[in-house]
């Protein structure tokens, strides 16, 4: 009993010994990055880095990044969900849905305009579903 004891007491030493050095080096770290910078404890080049990430997320909020493919079947007599909607939408949602209908003897292709999540045009329910799946992803 006396020797789990003793283990004990020298384990809760050495504990309190590693975390006095740990917070002592936490400390000269706070104090180097306080002196880099008056205003601020971020270095320079890491305040220049946020700026560019910045002018990059509007460049690329014009980019078409939301996408979505539905399939159908238009016709009833036929099967293999050959018919297709695309929507292709930027984050505001501007761009263009492609539907392709396929018959037995032709395939037509479609091209609307969207803009704001909606569209001028008349547009189909599978349209429809295509810009909303597009506008969840």
């Amino acid at each position: 009993m006396d020797i789990v004891l003793t283990v004990l007491v020298i384990l809760l030493a050495v504990v309190s010994v590693l975390a006095i050095v740990m917070a002592t080096v936490a400390l000269r770290l706070v104090r180097q990055l306080t002196r880099r910078g008056k205003d601020s404890p971020v270095p320079t080049d890491v305040q220049g880095l946020r700026g560019e990430v910045a002018a990059l997320k509007v460049e690329v909020s014009d980019a078409v990044r939301h996408l979505a493919v539905v399939r159908y079947d238009a016709f009833g007599d036929m099967g293999g969900h050959l018919s297709w909607s695309l929507a292709l939408l930027d984050d505001s949602g501007n761009g263009v849905v492609l539907t392709s209908i396929h018959g037995r003897s032709e395939a037509r292709t479609y091209a609307k305009n969207v803009s704001g999540w909606k569209s001028d045009q008349q547009i189909s329910p599978e349209e429809q579903e295509a810009i909303a799946v597009a506008r969840s992803s």
